[in-house]
């Protein structure tokens, strides 16, 4: 096998509380069926990256409870490339654990990480941004692909772009910023400067990891330590035994910041129809919708009918097989399942993990 290919990461975790109670935390949202096609969240990020990385350079790195299911739903993925991770240790554990693994096999690699539930509607242009990234992580950089701003959003974070890397399109990250203020997004967005962070990373793993050395050594000696055994039989114990110890720690944090601030992060614009899909306002934007703006999130199963009459802008999920009917009710959120239903304003659709805090609290975990 030629040495220094591309390998795709999939860090698939979390439980998606924003999208409860359809997203749970024995089948997370990644697994489910949200944009009205035949493949999961997780189905389609692996069918847009397969121009890019064929299955036996993919790789996933999931939960103990979602592993099974990820096997399930991408049959072709060599078992070994389902990374398991005993809990969950934020990404930046599970992102170095994929670049080890991958330089044992690759010392050359280069590897890109996009999130399991993401959604892109244009995948030519997709694809060509990541090889650009590509050409771009070849030259030693850090780099991240940047969404090109469409409105001031709070939800993200941003990256602030320097100059331009030779002819471009890449560019210099100068700093990393947190979620905004309305007010401070529209100074963003205006500017002319800032790009969504999407959290999509393209490096060289070597250059990775002699930045998480350099960063974070106890986290890269605790993920040595694990890699060394990882063709042994001694793999579980020592992961056992390790990874509860390593720190948790998001890899914008623990890396990408840091790596900015000594000019080694570069990023890609990229205006391919992305969305993070977050909650269930989300899904009202991006799914068709009626005329009156109403829209039905079908699963593979179809859900149950709904029947909607003098209501607008209404998200509604119908999974338990029960008509969910909704009369005169405007930009409301309406969740159906078989065992829990959700009503909430659309406003307010970011605060629905607050609810699954609240049950986590009352210890009703059969409902989480």
């Amino acid at each position: 096998m030629n040495s220094g290919g591309f390998y795709a990461v999939i860090p698939a975790g979390g439980s998606g509380t924003r999208l409860w109670p359809l997203s749970r935390s024995g089948r997370p949202k990644f697994l489910h069926h949200l944009t009205g096609s035949d493949r999961t969240l997780l189905q389609a990020t692996v069918d847009r990256l397969a121009p890019l990385a064929t299955p036996d350079r993919t790789y996933v790195v999931t939960g103990v409870a979602h592993a099974t299911g990820v096997a399930r739903q991408l049959p072709a993925l060599p078992a070994d490339n389902i990374l398991v991770e005993p809990s969950p240790r934020e990404s930046c554990a599970a992102i170095g654990l994929a670049a080890m693994v991958i330089a044992r096999r690759d010392p050359d690699a280069v590897m890109g990480s996009f999130a399991a539930d993401h959604l892109v509607r244009q995948q030519p242009l997709f694809t060509a941004a990541v090889r650009t990234a590509i050409d771009t992580a070849g030259a030693g950089y850090l780099t991240t692909i940047g969404i090109t701003p469409t409105h001031p959003e709070t939800g993200y974070g941003y990256l602030r772009c320097g100059g331009m890397l030779g002819d471009g399109p890449a560019k210099l990250v100068g700093e990393f910023k947190e979620k905004p203020s309305h007010d401070v997004a529209v100074g963003y967005v205006e500017s002319g400067r800032y790009l969504w962070n999407a959290s999509m990373f393209v490096w060289k793993v070597d250059v990775f990891l002699a930045e998480l050395a350099r960063q974070q050594p106890e986290l890269h000696d605790g993920l040595s330590r694990i890699v060394a055994r990882w063709d042994t039989a001694d793999r579980e114990d020592v992961l056992g035994e390790v990874w509860p110890t390593l720190p948790k720690i998001s890899v914008d944090y623990a890396v990408m910041e840091g790596a900015a601030e000594a000019g080694r992060v570069a990023t890609v614009p990229g205006d391919f129809g992305w969305n993070d899909v977050g909650d269930f306002h989300t899904l009202g934007v991006v799914l068709p919708m009626d005329d009156d703006g109403n829209v039905v999130v079908r699963g593979e199963d179809r859900g149950g009918e709904v029947l909607s009459v003098d209501s607008h802008d209404t998200v509604v999920v119908p999974r338990s097989g029960r008509l969910v009917a909704a009369l005169g009710v405007d930009d409301l959120i309406v969740v159906d399942t078989a065992d829990a239903v959700l009503v909430c304003p659309r406003s307010r659709a970011q605060d629905v993990k607050k609810l699954v805090d609240r049950l986590r609290e009352r210890g009703d975990r059969e409902l989480i």
